[in-house]
């Protein structure tokens, strides 16, 4: 066994197994105690100065800088009262994780003391670099000025002695450099479009949140076996690497008995996020072997992607203490489940009602209606544009897989509201209509009680779930925040369109009910194509999707390009999510970061093949040959190496074989390289670098199956995937 990979296995065989300690306090009692929140605001700050917070984050006013100088006081007061020495404006620029620079509170005396300041400046803006991150040619090098500003409706938290603050992040020039600003500005277009339709059915409704619970997938690895793998190391997944003689055929692994060693790190990262106020209440064991999930309690949308983003840092973070990798790549092992993030989002309003639910009474359920319907015919009219959000080259891995729903977007909605949609869309209006002022009870035909009424589809991207709807696709690395601003702003722009269409038949002498399941029942049957309660995985479901008119659009760099064209530039230009210039900033940023990502896993096959693989398995080729030769030296029949003779001239096809292709490889990247375009590179690497990584993989696993077993140099998948 090569050294590394010995020194890696033993590491993991004398690993002592924590125990697995039983909380000494109630969740409760600490819960949120490293968060600013509104119970800490009130005891810090006055009265003038806890308003005007509180009307921030309800209904959007600007803090004033006379109060932010007071909030900036209570904070550091507070902070300082936990052992904080530093601050830091926490942002989430578009390189996928979050970023941070971090000041100290203290500042020199001019007697050679010293005092603890933070001020309202320092709270409300920072100066990073600008054009060190991601900006797609927003900002040149010699333009480097960005700005982070705070946002309040983030609570500000402490981690590590520091005092962490919420905030955008923009260039001098006023353009999102961040996946934070788009989104807020998409969830202000949908409030208030969906408080106008609210209007429809109850005045008293002022607001309309999003609300939003992340279900977190990921793997678990020993440390030791990960610092093992390079590929793992660098890029995330297992680049090569034979399937387990065991892996997840048995299905005993989802729900099962959390090993105890998983279940302490499970613990220890959980108190720490809960302390931060991530309401985490759900843990179990996923599909794959050493896979599991955490899930939270339902949060508005812009916390509860700060939520989560915040959660993937520290569960990376936490899992070094307990001599683990967390692996957040959707695809760290070929041949087993991916990893995803579930989106499940619904709409709230002031009266905390959720407008994905129907109530029981027919005016309810028209209202339940005109938002379920809006929902499907805006994911419809713009299934490409929110297939793109989800797109990256970590999930074009999973998309489509055994446990992932395929690229295309379709939507499931379970048996009964299918049935409850083609009645009303068959029906007459005058049927549906009791009389002229008020429904008929028997349409629509809604349970009151939907969650136990809709059954589950895994293999849908979007479905209805009860009382909200569940996006699939996104990736488990991935910064929810870009689906979710596309899904709310592709809402709010059909929300727009409804009332426009409802008004007009109103303008014409419509009665008010019978113009609303008029535009309606016209809705249901336009976007019907979108609806599938079958098989998502089946090859016939691929066929009959093109039928009916839906994209199967598999690959990264050409799902971005509805990113500009003219439809999405309209809707963005529209609701003012982004302007022409940040959507291709977004566009270059996210080929860039596609073929890049491809680049280095080329890289690192090229380097292990050479350094490691090929070395190995010509050690073991000339054993077999030496071996061999003393078997003809010491006079004996050929039938008597027979096997040998075997092994040597498959070891010898497969080594040629790696070689080859490798070579091929290289000299694609290289022409891939020359490429001035991004779009034309992206696609390059995709279908000419990434084209020989199949073959060069399945080479060199048969090469793992025929080499020696303590001749080989990485860690194998039976090591990998079941904790010790």
């Amino acid at each position: 066994m090569s050294n590394i990979r010995f020194q890696a296995l033993q590491s993991v065989f004398t690993r002592t197994i924590p125990e697995v300690k039983a909380p000494s306090t109630r969740i409760s009692d600490y819960f949120g105690s490293n968060v600013f929140d509104k119970k800490k605001m009130k005891e810090y700050l006055s009265k003038e100065a806890y308003q005007s917070i509180i009307d921030s984050i309800d209904k959007g006013v600007p803090v004033d800088r006379e109060i932010a100088e007071h909030i900036a006081s209570a904070l550091k007061t507070w902070a300082v009262s936990k052992g904080v020495t530093h601050y830091t404006h926490w942002f989430q620029p578009l390189t996928g994780t979050t970023a941070e620079k971090h000041d100290s509170f203290f500042e020199p005396g001019g007697d050679g003391s010293g005092i603890e300041k933070f001020s309202g400046d320092a709270l409300a803006q920072q100066e990073p670099d600008a054009s060190s991150f991601p900006n797609g040619g927003i900002r040149n090098t010699f333009e480097a000025r960005g700005y982070t500003a705070w946002d309040p409706s983030s609570p500000a938290f402490i981690i590590n002695q520091t005092l962490c603050i919420p905030t955008v992040f923009v260039s001098y020039t006023g353009e999102a450099l961040d996946y934070k600003v788009p989104l807020l500005k998409a969830l202000v277009a949908l409030d208030k479009a969906a408080v106008d339709v609210c209007h429809y059915f109850d005045k008293g409704i002022e607001k309309v949140n999003a609300s939003l619970g992340i279900e977190q997938e990921y793997f678990l690895v020993d440390l030791a076996l990960f610092n093992a793998r390079p590929d793992l190391l660098l890029t995330g997944r297992t680049l090569f690497g034979h399937m387990s003689a065991k892996s997840q055929q048995l299905e005993d692994h989802y729900f099962g008995s959390i090993p105890d060693r998983v279940l302490a790190y499970m613990q220890d990262f959980e108190t720490e996020a809960l302390k931060l106020g991530i309401p985490l209440k759900t843990r179990h064991n996923e599909v794959a072997p050493s896979q599991f999930e955490c899930a939270p309690i339902y949060e508005e949308i812009n916390l509860a992607i700060d939520h989560n983003q915040l959660l993937m840092d520290l569960m990376d973070k936490v899992a070094l203490r307990h001599n683990f990798k967390v692996l957040l790549h959707e695809k760290p092992y070929a041949g087993v489940n991916g990893s995803g993030k579930h989106n499940n989002w619904s709409l709230i309003t002031n009266t905390g009602k959720n407008l994905l639910s129907p109530g029981k009474t027919p005016k309810n359920n028209l209202m339940f209606l005109t938002f379920f319907v809006n929902v499907i015919r805006a994911v419809y009219e713009h299934a490409d544009l929110l297939r793109a959000s989800i797109a990256s080259v970590t999930n074009d891995h999973r998309l489509g897989a055994n446990e992932a729903p395929p690229a295309i977007i379709s939507i499931f909605l379970g048996s009964q509201l299918n049935e409850v949609l083609d009645e009303i869309e068959t029906a007459r209006i005058s049927r549906i209509m009791k009389d002229e002022n008020s429904l008929w009870s028997g349409i629509p035909k809604i349970p009151p009680i939907l969650r136990d009424n809709t059954d589950r589809n895994r293999t849908s991207p979007f479905a209805f779930t009860g009382n909200k709807f569940e996006l699939r696709a996104v990736g488990s690395s991935a910064n929810s925040s870009s689906p979710m601003t596309i899904l709310n702003v592709i809402v709010a722009d059909q929300l727009i369109k409804f009332k426009y269409d409802v008004d007009k038949l109103i303008k014409k002498g419509e009665k008010k009910d019978v113009a609303l399941m008029t535009i309606i029942k016209k809705y249901i049957k336009e976007s019907k194509a979108i609806r599938f309660e079958g098989n998502g995985y089946s090859e016939e479901w691929e066929k009959e999707a093109a039928a009916r008119g839906l994209t199967n659009i598999k690959s990264t760099p050409k799902a971005l390009d509805i990113l500009l064209s003219e439809k999405t530039a309209e809707l963005f230009n529209k609701t003012g999510v982004f302007s022409e210039r940040e959507a291709h900033a977004r566009h270059e940023i996210l080929l860039e970061s596609f073929y890049k990502k491809l680049q280095i896993e080329a890289r690192v096959m090229g380097e292990l093949i050479n350094s490691a693989i090929l070395p190995a398995a010509i050690i073991y080729q000339t054993k077999l040959v030496d071996n061999v030769r003393g078997l003809k030296e010491i006079g004996l029949e050929e039938t008597a190496y027979n096997v040998q003779m075997d092994l040597i001239r498959k070891i010898s096809n497969h080594i040629n074989e790696v070689q080859t292709n490798a070579k091929q490889m290289l000299e694609e990247r290289k022409k891939a390289n020359v490429i001035e375009d991004m779009r034309e590179k992206s696609i390059a690497y995709d279908e000419k670098v990434k084209g020989y990584f199949d073959t060069i993989r399945y080479h060199v696993d048969k090469l793992e199956q025929l080499v020696d077993d303590a001749q080989w140099p990485l860690p194998k998948f039976r090591e990998l995937l079941f904790i010790k």
